[in-house]
């Protein structure tokens, strides 16, 4: 009887969550699918896991946090993700997002720097069977070209340049990529401001990038964390 209340409990919590996606101007069907099908409190720690059917970033360990839902659905919407997609993400979190990006594309492979939120993501996405996942701990901007190329690349951080090569080389031609600028502040007292982008690889060396407006993704690091 208990296990049957919490999976009820779980039901109504991704229903009221769908609810809160659609208030978002959420409108892609199978980014909402895909959201229906994970169970977002999995990949809360427990002391917040009430806190997970509501629309609101949330703590997760090693100083990161868990992107609010509707802020992962609209840069998921902004790629145009298709089954046939093979995905890269950096910056693995939770594995919340990884989960969500299982039901969209055909392969994902997630990279994340600090090894017990890698361990603890691999777990949950090996729970929740997501097969066509591949989590790794290690550093996602460094050149690894036996990864291969990517239809499409999220980068949960900002830059105040762009992007590494390193990185960007591994972009299909015509596939698309997503991440954070930093733009210059309005003053030298105010805070940088941080920008969400969208690049498109036309071809083999043509770039085109499109500003999303305003998002809260924090500075990208790089290497593997020495400790955590």
């Amino acid at each position: 009887m208990e296990e049957r209340a919490d999976e009820g409990q779980s039901i109504e919590a991704r229903a009221a969550l769908l609810l809160q996606l659609r208030r978002a101007g959420v409108r892609d069907l199978s980014i909402m699918r895909a959201f229906e099908t994970i169970p977002r409190e999995l990949f809360a720690p427990h002391r917040f896991r009430d806190l997970a059917a509501r629309d609101m970033s949330l703590p997760i360990g090693c100083g990161q946090t868990m992107p609010a839902a509707a802020d992962l659905a609209h840069r998921l919407e902004a790629l145009r993700i298709e089954p046939h997609h093979r995905v890269l993400e950096v910056g693995t979190g939770s594995g919340f997002g990884a989960a969500v990006l299982s039901r969209l594309a055909r392969e994902v492979v997630t990279i994340e720097r600090y090894e017990t939120l890698a361990i603890e993501a691999r777990q949950r996405l090996a729970e929740l069977g997501c097969a066509n996942v591949e989590a790794l701990f290690g550093d996602g901007l460094a050149a690894d070209e036996t990864r291969g190329y990517f239809d499409r690349i999220i980068l949960h951080m900002s830059f105040h340049e762009p992007p590494p090569h390193a990185v960007m080389a591994a972009l299909a031609p015509d596939g698309a990529a997503i991440f954070g600028r930093y733009a210059p502040p309005a003053s030298e007292d105010a805070r940088p401001l941080e920008r969400l982008s969208l690049s498109h690889r036309d071809g083999e060396a043509l770039w085109t990038t499109s500003d999303l407006g305003p998002c809260r993704l924090g500075a990208a690091l790089t290497g593997r964390a020495k400790a955590l």
